[in-house]
């Protein structure tokens, strides 16, 4: 029984405890900095580290990008010069696998130096709540600063969204609408 007055909390978290989110984060961190100046000195660009769970699977992903395009070498080369620094430094104490991946052609804006580098560039907006009646739109990343986006829509309007009002962004290399 709630005594009157009284009020009980509750906190509902989906996924993963918010230690193992804390967790996931320092590991993003830690294997960033032992994994940029490596991918780097091959003459590739960071793009991304993930920690995820996926069912019962955890996975490192470092996700490699450079002008031209990555190729299966380019993976090997990362993994290969990855592999002994990770088992050495022993960010994650569970089991699992690395996946060295390319940012790929529709790939996913996510840290400051993605949206700088593409102002300019066709992209795919996914909101969180719909904006003129359609979540998804197409249009052109204009500007950026601090999570918050500026895009042209094919009017020629100019929208901005904050980070917590946008899913996703993702180049939208197949849009030939502008």
């Amino acid at each position: 029984m709630i005594p009157s007055g009284a009020t009980r909390s509750f906190v509902l978290v989906r996924g993963e405890n918010m230690e193992e989110k804390k967790k996931g984060s320092n590991v993003v961190t830690s294997v960033w900095a032992l994994a940029e100046p490596l991918v780097s000195a091959l003459g590739l660009i960071l793009w991304d580290v993930r920690y995820v769970k996926e069912g019962v699977n955890r996975y490192l992903r470092i996700i490699i990008d450079k002008e031209g395009g990555v190729g299966i070498d380019d993976c090997v080369a990362v993994n290969d010069a990855l592999d002994a620094p990770l088992d050495e430094l022993d960010p994650i104490p569970e089991s699992y696998s690395l996946q060295v991946c390319s940012a790929g052609i529709e790939r996913e804006l996510v840290r400051d130096f993605h949206f700088r580098r593409y102002i300019g560039e066709k992209i795919i907006l996914k909101l969180r709540v719909g904006f003129e009646g359609k979540k998804i739109h197409r249009c052109v990343l204009r500007g950026y600063e601090d999570g918050r986006i500026t895009v042209e829509f094919a009017d020629g309007t100019l929208h901005d969204f904050e980070k917590a009002g946008y899913s996703s962004v993702k180049l939208d290399d197949f849009n030939d609408v502008f």
